[in-house]
């Protein structure tokens, strides 16, 4: 792609003809892995969350492998925060939440809702709520519910999307966007 009559490349333009290339994949998880492996040989994932305050920004992944102590550090952040119980979240999850993020260009961090729910606490929003799936991949360690500052529904969701790489559910009433490594489908407005 030319800018300015010369024939230099920007980020954008690769992304997007990488994007284009991928999309055209079989919808698989490798697609999620692949728009990373365009970024370079780091992985890195930034989050907050509201409910306890706390931050994280970690490098989880170097030259093609992870940090066993980075995917401890996200195994404990989104952790239910109702009870304190953790899981091992599912790392295909972390990555398509950093595909998306990376996609999407933009420096802020993720604001985590919800990752690993206990069955008590899938329990107790699905009493308050028909939108709770009753075998949530939450439950698993395999979801996350995001919002971002800068960023709307539709742009993370089309993120997300582009990875064909898992579920992806618009929830724009209550702004957030759901991000799993299940089958690759997608729901809501």
């Amino acid at each position: 792609m030319k800018t300015d009559g010369s024939s230099s490349l920007t980020r954008r333009s690769l992304l997007g003809a990488f994007a284009a290339t991928a999309v055209a994949a079989a919808p698989t998880y490798s697609n999620a892995a692949g728009f990373l492996r365009g970024g370079g040989d780091i992985r890195r994932i930034r989050m907050y969350s509201g409910r306890t305050g706390e931050r994280l920004d970690t490098v989880y992944w170097i030259d093609g492998r992870y940090i066993g102590e980075a995917i401890r550090e996200v195994n404990l952040f989104m952790r239910d925060w109702r009870n304190g119980k953790a899981i091992e979240i599912d790392t295909r999850t972390v990555d398509i939440m950093t595909a998306a993020h990376n996609l999407m260009e933009t420096s802020q961090p993720y604001m985590l809702l919800s990752g690993y729910r206990s069955p008590e606490t899938n329990a107790m929003l699905r009493s308050q709520s028909s939108g709770v799936a009753r075998n949530s991949l939450h439950m698993r360690g395999q979801a996350a519910d995001l919002r971002l500052t800068d960023r709307s529904v539709s742009q993370m969701a089309r993120a997300a999307a582009a990875c064909r790489a898992g579920g992806v559910g618009r929830y724009s009433g209550s702004n957030f966007v759901h991000m799993d490594c299940g089958a690759v489908r997608t729901w809501g407005r």
